[in-house]
């Protein structure tokens, strides 16, 4: 029956290692739960995380998950675009868990997008990879021969690593005719042996024994350790030391120094002499406590051996025997419950951490991290917060974990970088605090437009320029980054809605127009005569000559003077206003014909000039006949009817002249603008006469001018009054000089 349980056992380790990967339990809050023997081989597959999870591994890979854990991360990889889990290296159980059985390796598993955490544990199976072994190879046992049969004698107990049906199971002692082995289990889960006497000693007959006692784990195949039981039979000891306390129960601080009294333990021996001696030792002792602690075998005094730690074992059971000289013992059982001290700071592990955050960009998770304290009850507990003001906030999650967010769209070109100091504090006395520092950097986002230096710029070219000539340049900045911060330039119309700028070109004039007589006319086929009375005085008007020049400023200032002369010293020009005037009295010996050669100049560098010339003829009052340009001089008995004809066609010749040049300017002007008025002259109907000339599209004068031509009053001989020119306003930013020169040019013009 016993082969057939033991057939029943290895099927169901077979089974059990078969399924040794089991899934995950979904039920409630329950975490995931994943089981691997020890010792196998790194690599191996333990689960499809998104199977687990019902999720595509598509889907699985752009939600970014990781594993999270205190100590199981090394021992787990996960492959984010598979979703498979598995083992990153060998697992050894008892370095893990010690005795501590079921071995549970508990992490997390950590979705970024969106943020989710799910509870999983690994559950490490043990192997019977260990045997059952004795501390001591050699067990020495006193017994009284007189000791009756029935009487039970304790044993060493071995130690076996192993948990579960792998650790030990059962004692077995070398056949004999004097003792048995009967197995009894402590109240902490261990079995121990004992010696069970069958029949009386003699020690006469038999002074020694030695004994095979065998130890068994429940592995298969089972393994086991061994141990030589020496017994010694001795005379009568009846009394077996007693302890006081059955049961000593201590509570040590985990900062207790090295070396400090834990406690004392006492026994008592009614015996005398070496019966009544009594030795204090460690029974059932492990390697953990034969480690920590130490007892002194005279006084039973229980010192430290070295520091203790809560966040590692919280209690520890001993059991202490106390041995007389004459074999027989007593024992008690020591309790040591470690308190804890605040002595572990809180921590703060980073998972995962988003650098760097965009500036527009709202409730931005830029780190994700958990805190843990070792430390337990307030000493453990803990409180997250922000040291300084900062446009972040803290998110709490489950498990202790935190997200770290924007609290509010943050501006790169007001702060570009932020240091960001998270602080974790426990609630224990003295309370201890952790600082973690994370450096937030804020991306650029394209939210500021660029910005010109100037709301206006004013540049000057000179006209006649050559293409792609330097004029200036505008300058703009943007207060963005990157390209972000990239400037082009365009020209855009004036009235478009987008203009940052208004640039406004100011053509500087070269002198590159020579002055245009308008009076008098140089292309008529008759030349112009003026007549002079021989009784004029000194000054009097002959003419007036009216020229104007395209150019502007002081280009277009001009001056008049006599260039030639028929007779030197008779007349003379007036250099600002163009009036040709007698310069002396007349007389009859002056000659009848004059002809006068006028220049006209204006004020540029280099200066350019236009000449004109003039006919006069000196007449003895104005009812002399007169014929222009006669080689004899005229018949002055010609009757003074004839006299009045010429007079009278002359001055409809001259109406006639000038009425045509007025409608010419004015139907000219109106052409350009027929928004400026142009004086009260009015325009008649009808074209002009052949012989005047069009300069409206092809001569020198300025599109920027518009003159007025009319009659004048107050001379015998006919004048021209030319009016100033309506200058255009200038740009803001003109010149004082060119200011200067404009006006200047307008009073010359005014006569």
């Amino acid at each position: 029956m016993e082969a057939g349980v033991e057939r029943a056992e290895q099927k169901r380790q077979v089974l059990f290692l078969c399924v040794f990967l089991l899934g995950v339990s979904w039920a409630g809050a329950e975490p995931l739960r994943y089981f691997v023997a020890e010792e196998t081989e790194r690599g191996t597959f333990l689960t499809n995380f998104a199977n687990d999870l019902g999720l595509g591994v598509e889907e699985l890979s752009a939600r970014g998950p990781r594993i999270v854990s205190d100590q199981s991360i090394r021992f787990l990889l996960l492959n984010p675009l598979t979703g498979d889990i598995i083992l990153n290296e060998k697992l050894d159980r008892e370095e893990l868990c010690g005795p501590t059985d079921p071995c549970v390796l508990p992490f997390q598993l950590l979705m970024e997008k969106p943020f989710k955490i799910y509870r999983a544990e690994l559950w490490v199976r043990d192997i019977n990879d260990h045997s059952p072994v004795f501390l001591d190879g050699e067990i020495p046992l006193k017994i009284l021969e007189s000791t009756t049969p029935g009487e039970v004698f304790l044993l060493e107990r071995a130690q076996d690593s192993d948990v579960g049906v792998n650790s030990l199971r059962n004692y077995t002692i070398s056949p004999n005719a004097y003792f048995h082995i009967n197995v009894h289990e402590s109240g902490e889960g261990t079995i121990y042996p004992e010696l069970v006497l069958d029949k009386t000693l003699d020690r006469e007959e038999v002074p020694e024994l030695n004994l095979t006692l065998t130890a068994l784990d429940g592995g298969s195949p089972p393994r086991s350790g061994t141990a030589l039981v020496r017994i010694l039979v001795l005379d009568i000891n009846d009394n077996a030391p007693k302890f006081v306390q059955s049961l000593y129960k201590v509570q040590v601080p985990e900062n207790n120094p090295v070396g400090s009294l834990i406690v004392a333990v006492s026994a008592n021996d009614l015996d005398t002499g070496s019966n009544g001696e009594i030795a204090y030792a460690f029974f059932y002792a492990t390697e953990r406590i034969l480690k920590t602690f130490q007892i002194n075998s005279t006084s039973g005094d229980l010192h430290l051996r070295i520091q203790l730690d809560y966040e590692a074992i919280q209690t520890y059971t001993l059991t202490i025997q106390a041995k007389d000289g004459g074999g027989l013992s007593g024992k008690c059982t020591v309790a040591v419950q470690v308190t804890d001290i605040n002595d572990n700071p809180p921590e703060l592990l980073l998972s995962s951490f988003t650098n760097p955050v965009a500036e527009n960009a709202p409730e931005t998770v830029a780190a994700i991290f958990r805190i843990r304290d070792r430390d337990s009850g307030n000493n453990g507990k803990m409180i997250c917060f922000l040291q300084e003001d900062l446009p972040f906030i803290l998110k709490p999650s489950v498990e202790n974990f935190y997200t770290l967010v924007t609290g509010k769209p943050l501006d790169r070109e007001w702060n570009a970088e932020y240091n960001v100091t998270i602080v974790v504090t426990d609630l224990g006395s003295p309370r201890l605090k952790t600082e973690h520092t994370i450096r937030v950097q804020v991306s650029d986002v394209n939210d500021n437009a660029p910005t010109f230096a100037q709301t206006s710029y004013t540049l000057l070219i000179r006209e006649n320029n050559n293409p792609a000539v330097h004029m200036g340049t505008v300058s703009a900045t943007d207060r963005d980054s990157g390209t972000n911060a990239q400037v082009t330039y365009s020209l855009l119309p004036s009235h478009d809605q987008h203009l940052e700028a208004l640039v406004r070109v100011v053509v500087v004039d070269d002198n590159d127009n020579s002055p245009f007589v308008l009076y008098p006319l140089q292309n008529i086929s008759t030349p112009c005569t003026e007549l002079v009375p021989r009784e004029a005085e000194a000054g009097y008007l002959v003419t007036k000559v009216v020229a104007v020049d395209s150019d502007s400023g002081q280009n277009a200032w001009l001056s008049y003077q006599l260039l030639k002369a028929t007779e030197p010293g008779l007349f003379s020009v007036w250099a600002h206003n163009g009036e040709v005037r007698t310069a002396r009295l007349l007389s009859v010996r002056d000659v009848a014909k004059h002809r006068l050669v006028v220049l006209v100049k204006d004020n540029g560098e280099p200066p350019m000039s236009s000449t004109i010339t003039l006919h006069v003829v000196l007449v003895d009052g104005f009812s002399q006949p007169y014929l222009p340009l006669p080689e004899v001089a005229p018949n002055e008995t010609q009757s003074d009817s004839l006299t009045v004809y010429l007079f009278i066609a002359l001055t409809s010749v001259s109406s006639l002249f000038l009425a045509s040049i007025l409608l010419f300017i004015t139907v000219h002007l109106c052409r350009r603008n027929k928004s400026v008025p142009v004086s009260r002259c009015s325009v008649p109907e009808g074209h002009f006469s052949d012989h005047l000339v069009d300069f409206s599209g092809t001569g020198t004068l300025s599109q920027s001018y518009q003159y007025k031509v009319c009659l004048t009053e107050g001379s015998r001989a006919s004048e021209f009054k030319f009016l100033k020119p309506i200058i255009p306003s200038l740009p803001p930013k003109s010149t004082e000089r060119e200011l200067k020169e404009n006006l200047s040019f307008q009073n010359n013009l005014d006569f």
